[in-house]
């Protein structure tokens, strides 16, 4: 007896379907005909090769000759210069908070740079090399030995420390300001929704364009560099905080909610602990997206080994660039593996527990 309804389901959903395209034909016909209407208007109007109207504005203006010369302002003048005027504006009236930022970042930033300068290369050497035994055992142990090596031989060691500096500032910033931020728009389906276009344009932008604030709000330099780098490494650590928190079982909230905890006690004592290998993948991810970003904030006179290599392309030396280019990729590799070791060591223990 099954059989027949079965088949009556298949038949119904294919009459469905029938009638679905069936209405859908005279709008996708109508929809034809008012763009070959569109077409040909335009062609009999304005002819072939037909461009935007940009033209806000002609004025004449005399010239000495006694002739005249006409002046036209586009849209996209009339945009740029609006920006322009509210950016000169920002700058003036923000000047204290800007100027106070940059010089709060630099005095960690340099703080930091002195201690790892003052710090003998071989006991940075063994101590990460052990951290890497520790994760890794011997294989990742000889790679991170050999990598510093290479660095410090190639006479990249104080580069590579200003890296390492400027990486710890943005990072700690940006965790410092995405982890309540994906805890709210977990919290709130508003704010998600508020925030999730601006996420998305942040990690569609091209990582170039984040050097213009940088250097419009704080000049050039290291501080500049680091306000680039926080906004192009931030979306990694919201997000995935975010999604954190949301993939907690509803079972277990219940549960711990029945016995009479708060809300702020969920979120800290449970949620935010059931979360924290998704957490760590989120700030493993900001902190490589950092590292790729502090090194193209050399542009802007952020030092580093970013400067290491925009100096090899201005001087065509690809054998020097090469050289910047795999203490990079070395430094990337290290960081990611001692990241990536705290989110699997916390995945391992609430697996066990």
């Amino acid at each position: 007896m099954a059989q027949p309804s079965i088949q009556l389901s298949e038949e119904t959903r294919s009459a469905r379907a029938v009638t679905r395209a069936l209405k859908a034909y005279p709008l996708r016909l109508a929809g034809l005909a008012a763009t070959a209407v569109v077409l040909v208007a335009s062609l009999v109007i304005w002819g072939p090769e037909m461009g935007f109207p940009t033209t806000v504005s002609r004025s004449e203006s005399r010239t000495s000759s006694g002739g005249t010369i006409t002046l036209e302002k586009s849209v996209r003048e009339v945009t740029s210069g609006g920006i322009d005027d509210a950016v000169d504006w920002m700058t003036q009236e923000g000047s204290w908070l800007f100027d106070g930022l940059s010089t709060a970042v630099a005095i960690v930033l340099v703080r930091i740079e002195d201690a790892l300068k003052w710090t003998p290369w071989p006991a940075i050497v063994v101590g990460l090399c052990l951290l890497s035994f520790g994760v890794g055992r011997w294989g990742l142990l000889t790679f991170t030995g050999l990598a510093l090596l290479f660095v410090g031989f190639m006479g990249l060691w104080e580069n590579t420390i200003d890296t390492i500096a400027l990486m710890v500032v943005a990072v700690a910033v940006s965790v410092l300001i995405g982890l309540p931020l994906g805890v709210l728009a977990s919290r709130s389906e508003i704010v998600d929704r508020l925030m999730r276009p601006i996420l998305d344009g942040m990690q569609t932008m091209p990582s170039f364009v984040y050097l213009l604030p940088g250097i419009l709000f704080f000049g050039l330099g290291k501080p500049a560099g680091i306000f680039a780098t926080i906004i192009y490494a931030l979306p990694p650590v919201i997000r995935l905080t975010n999604l954190g928190i949301r993939q907690v079982s509803p079972e277990t909230i219940e549960a711990v909610r029945s016995f009479g905890a708060s809300p702020l006690q969920i979120l800290a004592k449970v949620q935010i602990p059931m979360a924290l290998p998704t957490i760590m993948a989120g700030i493993n991810q900001t902190t490589l997206m950092a590292l790729g970003m502090v090194t193209i904030a050399s542009m802007v006179a952020a030092g580093g080994l970013g400067d290491n290599v925009l100096r090899a392309l201005q001087k065509n030396q690809p054998g020097n660039g090469m050289i910047a280019g795999l203490a990079i990729v070395f430094l990337a590799i290290i960081i990611d593996r001692l990241t990536q070791s705290v989110s699997g060591g916390r995945r391992e223990s609430l697996r066990v527990g």
